[in-house]
């Protein structure tokens, strides 16, 4: 598996560890959206963080990441489940590189001002939603915030993406730790000494360390053992269908002004930038279908 994540239990200290490599899937979703190296920072620290929070829903099952920020950047979306599959984008892909300290500045495009909200389905009608303020607009401090203000699970999170100076992405990854209750103090410390020891974690990989080495470290001292190992990789849940669908809710009369007035549509999915295109004569049979069923139009799917 070149990427993949690790899942670790700690029994006495009742501590769950998460840690994964996302440098292929992060660097064939910026060549997708052609995103400048702050904006590929930016965009692979969320979908890493989203891959991190799918490994917490139950099987089968999906989380949302949606960032809204006062930065030029305007938001970052993505959608992750339990199976490891990840899609994203950013709202303003060849946003002006930023860099603070010598560093990307991930913060500087994103803002500082604005809202973190987690998307979960529960195998219910409607997810459930959890919004917080940005707490820095580096991301893997907002998940932090989020986890502690909304589900009061105290959490540490640790993102990062290396970009090289030809804009390719060479290293990307994180890691998620979380304390359950009953917790205990000596051992939390002890993570707090271990996790601050860590320089970055992209310095963790250029130097090549794996997920479990960084688990090693982090849980330095403290007894463990391994639960879960599975590959990561990005995938869009788009298709032509889902498309047709969006293309009948725009009901008869928007359909045959693009018939008429354009001759065909295309629409391009936000998240794998595929684009699918109808021909006159395809969008003519499409409100012919509307015509005949004479029913509701449906809801336009998220693509």
């Amino acid at each position: 598996m070149s990427d993949y994540l690790i899942r670790v239990l700690s029994d006495k200290a009742n501590v769950i560890g998460l840690a994964c490599r996302t440098t292929e899937l992060v660097g064939l979703a910026c060549r997708l959206h052609g995103t400048t190296p702050t904006a590929s920072a930016a965009l692979g620290r969320a979908l890493t963080g989203g891959l991190l929070l799918g490994a917490l829903a139950k099987p089968g099952l999906s989380v949302g990441l949606k960032l809204e920020g006062n930065g030029p950047l305007k938001k970052i979306l993505v959608e992750a489940d339990s199976e490891g599959t990840v899609r994203g984008f950013v709202g303003v892909p060849g946003v002006d590189v930023m860099v603070k300290d010598g560093k990307l500045h991930v913060a500087g495009v994103l803002g500082t001002e604005g809202h973190l909200t987690i998307f979960k389905d529960v195998g219910l009608d409607e997810p459930y939603q959890g919004i917080v303020k940005l707490r820095t607009g580096e991301i893997a401090e907002d998940i932090a915030h989020y986890f502690a203000e909304s589900e009061q699970i105290p959490s540490a999170v640790g993102l990062g993406v290396f970009v090289e100076a030809d804009g390719t992405v060479s290293a990307s990854g994180g890691f998620l730790i979380q304390s359950l209750p009953p917790s205990e103090e000596t051992t939390i410390n002890q993570l707090i000494i271990n996790i601050r020891k860590i320089r970055s974690v992209t310095d963790a990989l250029r130097d090549g360390k794996t997920p479990e080495d960084l688990l090693g470290l982090i849980f330095e001292g403290i007894p463990y053992k391994i639960l879960e190992k599975k590959g990561l990789s990005f995938r869009c849940t788009c298709s032509r269908g889902r498309i047709e669908r969006v293309l009948i809710s725009l009901g008869c009369g928007e359909l045959r002004h693009l018939a008429e007035e354009k001759g065909e549509a295309e629409v391009t999915c936000e998240f794998c930038r595929t684009a699918y295109r109808f021909s006159r004569g395809e969008l003519e049979q499409l409100i012919r279908d509307i015509e005949c069923v004479g029913a509701p139009v449906p809801p336009a799917p998220q693509t």
